[in-house]
């Protein structure tokens, strides 16, 4: 192993983090993003620091997201069912807000007049009720082909789930009659009941596919030609890595590519300090990303949607967004309360401080103001900050609800620490998981910023700041393995199980995942692991219950039934003794570990830290003297108490008065209660 790269393609920026297993040294840096052309920002941001070859390159992107987000997706095609064109458009008939009368449902992802129905059926229980008509196929397939604005097709078939052959039949009519148009089948993606989430889930795929192939293959086609890097991969949205070729194929398993690095590396954290549940703070400059780590692995969810009745029900980490970052800018309501967010001053014009015309008082801002962010040290003393015009932004607020420029902007900043707080609890208390069991880990250029304010409120007792939080994603990067999800409906009760059909099922999924891995030339040391969705009978949501074997017998049928009714008390607080349960569906997860760096132990500290200036800085008590701190001078066993500041190249850490600090072994920042042990 020679160079292993990791590249976080953002909006405005994209971050890199080279490990150099030669000299065991890792290097970070930044370069402008290039949303019309990735590959441009990415192989610029290459040739700025790399000159040897790389063995391994691995990269977020946020291509298929901002396609879906912005819309900017291809025209689709939606093949079904006779009768059920309609699925996508009616949706679940829920409404977002019940009382609000000018709430517009959100379109989806394929126009109607796009739609065509294909007389069959096929029966959960029976299977082939009514046979393809081939004839009309070929006839719907070619009038799709003559249409030049379609680009994609996405074919999605009533029950296909249980029984595929029509769907794969469809596929290779449509394949042959229209060769230029790239087809999406729903058992391919999501081979589990539920028909509007199968439908919303393939015509996302098919929607994005057009753009995120052309730009994979882009990438492809001038990193080969440079001819000094080895294996390419593409991180998925469940934090495993993909070949460019298979995501070429499976396009939507990148629509959350981008955040899942901080999670990836915060697995790897919890794994080298020995901490086992861990919460992550990811703040940016519009949004702030929070998930969890339990007993050392990534949460995950299966219930996300891009917008309000458009899901995307792909395996993915479980991670919550919300409008508080950086940029988020603070206001007045109706109401006369200040509010903070979700509007954002974005990277153009940005917060006032950066001197590019903006003029709205943003959290960054606020920051300048209480002296917590030195205006002379941005982004490693790179950018200048104005502090004049954030002071003038900031006391826009102040003068409107009547308070001085000090009081505005901490409020501005408990504000938004507030908002992270409500995050954090949808993450923790709202999964029946108790704060106090977990340590906050924060990164992002402006997670450090709030750590401290944010364990206060959130009744957190320790937390962490990793080295290079402002490329923390790019380092998970580093750290991912290849990865497998698969998941199989099998619905059946306690009082009527099929422990035959269950273990035939959790076989095949085992095998089909390991074939996958071995396809893509993934070889490495294999880990599997199972789970079951379950639910009483008669409720609507299912809980994952985890299994450890590869059999359904007697003895583990009445494991798994015990099982569910503890994960069900530790989740709602309640259990019902004697209920029936229903198996709903089983997941296999197989997982090919890959080639990691080795992180050395950083020098120990002789003397003790010494702060390389002080300064004045406003807390929730006033302004203190507070000292200083440079982390690159910062060695391992170095411990000191707040209040302190302690700046690096893309970001600032601040420490409350009532917290101590103490550097790991490997540089890390331990806050609190972490840090006395």
């Amino acid at each position: 192993m020679a160079r292993i790269l990791g590249i976080d393609v953002g909006g405005t920026f994209t971050d890199f983090v080279s490990y150099d297993s030669k000299t065991q040294t890792l290097e970070v840096w930044k370069t402008s993003s290039t949303p019309g052309d990735p590959s441009d920002g990415i192989l610029n941001g290459m040739a700025q620091k790399i000159s040897d070859k790389v063995e391994y390159m691995r990269f977020g992107t946020t291509v298929a997201t901002n396609a879906i987000l912005e819309r900017k997706g291809a025209k689709v095609a939606f093949v079904t069912t006779q009768g059920f064109k309609d699925v996508p458009f009616i949706q679940r008939g829920k409404r977002k807000s019940h009382y609000d009368i000018t709430w517009i449902k959100s379109k989806p992802l394929v126009k109607r007049r796009d739609c065509y129905e294909i007389d069959e059926r096929v029966t959960p229980r029976e299977g082939i009720y009514k046979p393809l008509n081939e004839s009309q196929a070929r006839e719907v397939a070619k009038k799709i082909n003559s249409d030049p604005e379609i680009e994609s097709i996405a074919i999605c078939l009533l029950c296909s789930y249980i029984f595929p052959e029509h769907e794969r039949q469809l596929k290779a009519i449509f394949e042959t009659e229209c060769p230029s148009k790239p087809v999406s089948i729903s058992y391919d993606l999501l081979p589990k009941w539920k028909e509007h989430e199968r439908s919303s889930t393939t015509i996302a795929d098919a929607y994005i596919k057009p753009i995120v192939s052309r730009n994979l293959q882009l990438l492809q086609d001038r990193v080969e030609a440079r001819g000094d890097i080895g294996k390419i991969a593409v991180i998925k949205s469940n934090g495993g890595e993909i070949t460019l070729q298979a995501a070429r194929q499976f396009p939507i398993h990148l629509s959350l590519s981008g955040p899942t690095g901080g999670v990836i590396g915060a697995k790897y954290i919890a794994n080298l300090s020995g901490i086992s549940n861990l919460v992550t703070l990811d703040m940016g400059g519009t949004s702030t990303d929070v998930s969890t780590v339990v007993n050392a692995r990534e949460s995950f969810t299966t219930s996300y949607e891009i917008e309000f009745g458009i899901p995307i029900q792909i395996p993915m980490l479980d991670i919550r967004t919300m409008g508080a970052g950086g940029g988020s800018i603070a206001w007045i309501d109706k109401g006369g309360m200040l509010r903070v967010g979700p509007q954002s001053a974005g990277a153009q014009p940005g917060p006032a401080c950066y001197g590019r015309g903006g003029e709205e008082p943003t959290v960054t801002d606020a920051n300048v103001v209480l002296g917590r962010i030195n205006p002379s040290n941005f982004l490693g003393g790179e950018m200048g900050l104005d502090v004049e015009a954030a002071n003038k932004a900031v006391q826009k607020v102040a003068d409107e609800i009547k308070v001085t420029i000090d009081e505005a902007a901490i409020g501005i900043v408990q504000i938004a620490n507030n908002n992270m707080v409500g995050a954090l609890r949808m993450v923790l208390t709202e999964r029946g998981l108790d704060p106090r069991d977990f340590t906050l880990l924060a990164f992002g250029g402006a997670g450090p910023v709030h750590i401290t304010d944010v364990m206060h409120s959130a009744n957190i007792s320790s937390g962490i700041v990793p080295n290079y939080p402002g490329q923390f994603s790019a380092f998970g990067f580093i750290m991912t393995d290849a990865r497998i999800d698969l998941e199989r409906t099998a619905q059946m009760t306690s009082k009527a199980f099929d422990k035959e059909h269950a273990s035939r099922v959790l076989s095949d999924l085992v095998k089909e995942a390991e074939k996958s891995l071995s396809a893509q030339g993934y070889s490495g040391t294999l880990e599997v692991y199972r789970s079951l969705e379950m639910r009483y009978f008669g409720q609507n949501h299912e809980l994952e219950v985890p299994i450890a074997f590869d059999v359904f017998d007697n003895l583990t049928i009445s494991e798994v039934w015990e099982r569910f009714h503890s994960v069900h008390k530790a989740r709602y607080g309640f259990d019902i003794p004697g209920e029936t349960i229903e198996l709903i569906s089983i997941k296999v997860t197989a997982v090919s570990v890959t080639l990691k760096p080795s992180l050395p132990e950083i020098e120990k500290a002789i003397t003790p830290a010494e702060p390389i200036n002080t300064r004045e800085v406003r807390f929730d008590s006033g302004y203190l003297n507070t000292a200083v701190y440079s982390r690159a001078k910062l060695r391992a066993g170095d411990h000191f108490n707040g209040p302190a500041i302690i700046e690096e190249g893309a970001s600032v850490t601040v420490i409350r008065p009532e917290y101590n600090v103490k550097i790991d072994p490997y540089g890390n920042i331990l806050i609190g209660e972490i840090a006395t042990n």
